[in-house]
């Protein structure tokens, strides 16, 4: 059984001041602590830390992985503004946890706005991203998957039980693919929690404001930001996502970085990194050495 991550936070700023970010370490278990790099795991929009656990249990045993708490979700705190839930306050305060970490380079797995937040970054000059895993998600959003996520982000349920929070997750989860009960339960601990005498959801619903507001405009053009990537890209897409598109994925694969596209059938949006082959996927990816 591995060893469980240490819970740590580190001070970071908005226009309308400073805000703790929470984040979950697991250090190597070869060597010294810092392992042969560090891992920085970034979640999806409604999602937290958590979610990598597995992943990071098993890429833990040669690098150190951290995983953080995006402002408003787990134990990071809300933002005085929700109109600050956005990429760049969620870059701004990646930026300072990479510092606080004393780190030159870090390698990027980031889910859905987790990868938007990577994108954005390793498109600067000067990026620490050596390379980068972007799960099921790309430049361009596939509008059919916006509509379906503006339909639930900001559900502030109220729940008897973890069990019946947990019912409803599932069905709000369907599109993540086949997974044990088991695998079910690690998804919703950390998504369905106490409150009061009462169960909820983890994250501020708030969080829906800025991202409905951005959600009704035209998307904006991030195909030159990805052509600015120089980092080694792996792009991993669920057969059914209706977030990532095949024709987007092929354009990710020709220009740019020119990713590696792995796909995995009888997956929507998006692949958990829970089961074996999408763990080994990513491993892989992170053991090539750089050319």
């Amino acid at each position: 059984m591995h060893d469980e991550p240490m819970l740590r936070f580190v001070s970071c700023a908005s226009p309308k001041g400073l805000h703790r970010i929470a984040y979950w370490q697991w250090d190597a278990r070869c060597g010294s602590p810092a392992g042969e790099g560090t891992v920085l795991c970034v979640h999806g929009l409604t999602r937290n830390a958590r979610d990598f656990d597995a992943l990071a249990a098993r890429l833990s045993e040669r690098w150190r992985v951290v995983c953080p708490d995006m402002a408003g979700r787990g134990r990071s705190d809300r933002l005085a503004d929700p109109m600050l839930y956005t990429v760049p306050q969620y870059l701004a305060d990646c930026v300072t946890l990479i510092a606080r970490l004393d780190i030159e380079e870090v390698t990027w797995i980031g889910t859905s706005m987790g990868g938007l937040i990577g994108m954005a970054l390793a498109s600067l000059s000067g990026t620490p991203i050596a390379r980068m895993v972007l799960n099921d998600i790309g430049p361009f959003i596939d509008p059919k998957g916006l509509e379906r996520i503006a339909g639930y982000v900001g559900d502030d349920p109220s729940f008897d039980s973890f069990e019946q929070g947990e019912a409803v997750l599932r069905e709000l989860m369907r599109d993540f693919g086949p997974h044990t009960d088991e695998e079910f339960r690690l998804l919703s601990r950390n998504y369905v929690i106490p409150k009061g005498d009462r169960w909820g959801y983890h994250y501020d619903p708030a969080i829906a404001l800025a991202f409905r507001a951005q959600a009704g405009m035209p998307q904006p053009d991030l195909w030159p930001m990805w052509e600015a990537i120089k980092a080694p890209v792996l792009a991993i897409r669920g057969q059914n996502s209706d977030v990532l598109s095949v024709d987007v994925a092929s354009r990710m694969r020709e220009t740019g970085p020119r990713a590696r596209v792995v796909e995995f059938a009888g997956i929507g949006h998006a692949p958990t990194l829970i089961a074996n082959d999408q763990i080994a996927a990513v491993e892989e990816f992170l053991s090539e050495k750089a050319e």
